[in-house]
């Protein structure tokens, strides 16, 4: 088993796990030890892009087919004096 030290808490907060542990019946150490694992026990969602997040909105609907524009060519660049 490893072991974890964390610094710097808020007085506040450590009271709070006191009397939190208390309610519980168990030592600070074990309640501590139960909100890390309440708090990563769930599965974090996955990140999505933007395009398959519209995408996965959407594709119930079923999706349109839209007519092929065509391209003209980009104008020329201007001259440019130095």
């Amino acid at each position: 088993m490893a072991v974890l030290t964390i610094r710097n808490i808020d007085d506040a907060l450590k009271a709070r796990l006191r009397v939190r542990a208390a309610m519980h019946g168990r030592s600070m150490e074990d309640e501590a030890r139960d909100i890390l694992r309440s708090a990563l026990s769930s599965e974090v969602p996955r990140p999505r892009d933007l395009g398959r997040a519209i995408h996965e909105r959407f594709a119930a609907l079923g999706g349109v087919d839209l007519p092929d524009v065509p391209r003209e060519p980009g104008r020329e660049s201007p001259d440019f004096e130095a």
